[in-house]
């Protein structure tokens, strides 16, 4: 049986090569394999994925969907080179990228990062997830679309002016949401049961992911 990472101590071996991937300004057009742009949290409807049939019976219409949502703040923050997320509405706590190589990765300076080093991704297979921004920043999302044959070329990271939210779609590759620096929180809603997949890219293909933050699009 497969064990869950280990989020705040993932022990990633030192001198993985990078993969770099794109950094893309967010349009209603190019999000919309992966979701959609939301103008308040009000306006977002979080999917939820009815329960498998386990046979040739179906699950009878009205039921094996109404789990409903949970609701909470996403945090992200960077700590030196260290980004940490953590999920109110889940409980949930974890280092989601390096600024650095991790072995050299350091939490005693403030400095602003150049780079984000992401290592693991998951999605939810029982429904979508809304991050809306508590504070009008820019963040970044890094999607791939569903497949569990992943590979970390297929991912793209998205810019967000922070004039709007993201809600994406169940079975979208994603790793939370992320602060470009500093700390910042957005209001996060998604499927109660939350069953999640995971890719560990140092594990599965002996590589991290890297966003340059040194040249990023800047606000209008």
């Amino acid at each position: 049986m497969k064990s869950e990472p280990d989020y705040l101590n993932p022990q990633i071996p030192a001198d993985l090569p990078w993969v770099n991937i794109p950094v893309i300004v967010a349009t209603e057009e190019n999000i919309a394999p992966y979701g959609r742009l939301v103008d308040s949290p009000q306006a977002a409807e979080i999917e939820i994925v009815r329960w498998p049939a386990q046979g040739w019976r179906p699950v009878d219409e009205g039921t094996g969907d109404e789990g409903g949502t949970t609701q909470g703040t996403f945090f992200s923050r960077w700590c030196g080179d260290l980004l940490y997320g953590s999920n109110e509405a889940v409980g949930g706590h974890y280092i989601l990228g390096y600024g650095q190589a991790p072995e050299l990765a350091q939490e005693d300076h403030q400095q602003a990062p150049q780079q984000l080093l992401l290592w693991h991704a998951n999605y939810h297979p029982d429904g979508g997830q809304l991050f809306f921004p508590n504070q009008k920043r820019p963040f970044l999302v890094p999607l791939a679309l569903p497949g569990d044959d992943v590979q970390p070329d297929q991912f793209v990271c998205f810019w967000f002016s922070g004039e709007q939210g993201l809600c994406i779609h169940p079975g979208i590759w994603h790793e939370g949401v992320f602060a470009i620096s500093g700390e910042q929180s957005f209001y996060d809603e998604q499927g109660a049961v939350h069953a999640r997949v995971s890719v560990d890219f140092p594990r599965e293909f002996g590589c991290l992911l890297q966003i340059d933050l040194s040249d990023l699009p800047q606000p209008v």
